[in-house]
């Protein structure tokens, strides 16, 4: 079974005038994976006074985490209480949105993500996305999981034993073997996602970050994501956006 520690972050009380900048509460809850392993007492990632602004409205702000290594950490709360928002800071994915801006600090081993001289290209190599709806590239089966190595420039030994090694560790290689270059578009929506979840390990990430994965899901699909969550984290480090527990 697993373990079950939960750790409050509450915004500070708002003044009188200031009813837009009130952000609703973010909690974060580690779940610790049911197989036994040795943990590191360094934190992976931390956030310290984390604030983002969309435009003038502030949407999250005086955020404190940590995540420790090869833990599932989930970030629970209601839909529009920031819950995305925060993930999205863990690898810059908020540079995308025009008028986003982020405060205070989001360190992964000691460095400023957020630095002048951060190459956010490695950071995302390093902390990978798996987005909540299943979003596979208009490309084979293959060349989706083959494309984040190609592009990040990864020296691989074997691109097909890389792909293979991805597909295993998503649990989706025995069904999809024989049809690795047929287009991703012909595979359930649950097997979607799970190619997702290969395509993003396949750059050998540390940091695995999931947006509510299992919203767009059957609950057969959304079980072999749950339980492939434990299987990951004996190798990366889950942080995980769910509205339900």
């Amino acid at each position: 079974m697993s373990h079950v520690e939960r750790t409050s972050v509450t915004p500070p009380q708002p003044d009188q005038n200031a009813d837009a900048r009130n952000a609703p509460e973010v909690r974060l809850d580690v779940l610790q994976s049911r197989v036994e392993r040795t943990y590191s007492a360094e934190s992976v990632m931390t956030l310290h006074d984390l604030g983002v602004y969309y435009g003038d409205f502030l949407a999250v702000h005086d955020v404190d985490l940590q995540f420790g290594e090869r833990e599932i950490s989930a970030l629970i709360g209601p839909s529009g209480c920031g819950k995305s928002t925060v993930l999205r800071c863990l690898n810059r994915m908020n540079d995308l949105i025009i008028g986003a801006r982020v405060e205070g600090s989001v360190t992964y081993h000691g460095v400023d993500i957020y630095g002048p001289d951060v190459d956010v290209i490695e950071v995302r190599r390093r902390i990978g996305m798996v987005f909540q709806k299943p979003n596979p590239f208009p490309k084979s089966i293959y060349d989706n999981v083959a494309y984040g190595p190609k592009v990040t420039g990864m020296k691989v030994d074997s691109m097909d034993e890389t792909v293979e090694r991805a597909l295993r560790g998503a649990a989706l290689w025995d069904e999809v073997k024989d049809k690795l270059k047929q287009n991703a578009y012909g595979l359930s929506g649950g097997q979607q996602q799970r190619l997702c979840i290969a395509r993003a390990i396949a750059t050998a990430p540390e940091v695995i970050l999931m947006d509510e994965p299992c919203s767009a899901l059957d609950p057969i699909a959304t079980a072999k994501i749950e339980d492939l969550m434990f299987t990951l984290a004996n190798e990366f480090t889950i942080i995980i956006v769910t509205h339900n527990m």
